[in-house]
């Protein structure tokens, strides 16, 4: 089955959504859901402007550096853990509490601690997609075959040969899932950051256009967004789905 025959149910879903939509906004039962057609039209009016232009430069920068940083520190950190039962104890019950806890409540903190620009709003882009990817890639590693541990020790594997060529490929099934999900947590990361710690991006847009009650701008900006998310997740599913045949040689 295709990648597109795979997800037909999906967008049928999507359309219906739609259709729904545009049907409520047509009937006028409340001002703060403006048409479905009039949003996309507004859509197409704003996309060229600069101030789109500019959020969406500071929003996605923000946004694929935190994820960045969440995967490169993520990946090892789960495989680690994975491989090192102490180490699994000692970081594990942190990792839980932070995916757990409701982290806007630490953006204060991040505000205090590095300011009110960009950085804070990477760092808290990163809180929001790292604990998932640390779960995952443990998770991953937990469920090797110890036989091929032994039979790359047996060979003279160093640490280093057995961490990039049986550890990372092996959980790799897992590693995509945690960051599939990662991903979409870092989309709010992002978006929360914006919002609470500097006005600028989406979160600069949002806050002008829900102000002055320009819901059909403001539904817009969100499309955009959910596009965007709901595109990388669906590229990374698709990943997933490709080398899931790792699993099956664990």
């Amino acid at each position: 089955m295709t990648m597109f025959g795979y997800r037909l149910p999906a967008m049928s879903s999507l359309l219906l959504w739609g259709l729904l939509w545009e049907i409520v906004g047509q009937s006028g039962l409340t001002f703060f859901v403006p048409p479905l057609s009039e949003v996309l039209g507004t859509l197409f009016e704003i996309l060229g402007t600069t101030a789109f232009q500019k959020a969406l430069f500071e929003t996605a920068y923000a946004f694929l550096a935190g994820v960045f940083f969440a995967i490169a520190i993520g990946i090892p950190t789960g495989i680690l853990m994975g491989k090192s039962r102490l180490l699994d104890e000692l970081l594990l019950p942190w990792v839980n509490v932070f995916l757990s806890a409701p982290l806007t409540a630490l953006v204060p903190v991040l505000m205090v601690l590095f300011g009110f620009g960009m950085k804070s709003i990477i760092i808290t882009t990163t809180l929001f997609a790292i604990w998932i990817i640390i779960l995952n890639s443990r998770a991953g590693v937990r469920q090797i075959n110890k036989s091929l541990v032994e039979m790359a020790h047996s060979f003279g594997a160093s640490p280093t040969d057995a961490f990039f060529k049986i550890y990372f490929w092996a959980a790799l099934p897992e590693i995509l899932g945690g960051v599939r999900i990662g991903i979409i947590r870092a989309v709010k990361g992002v978006i929360i950051g914006q919002l609470l710690i500097s006005i600028v991006g989406f979160g600069a847009l949002f806050e002008l256009y829900s102000a002055n009650f320009l819901m059909g701008h403001f539904w817009a900006v969100l499309i955009v967004l959910f596009a965007l998310a709901f595109s990388i997740s669906e590229f990374l599913a698709y990943l997933e789905r490709r080398v899931s045949y790792y699993a099956a040689k664990r």
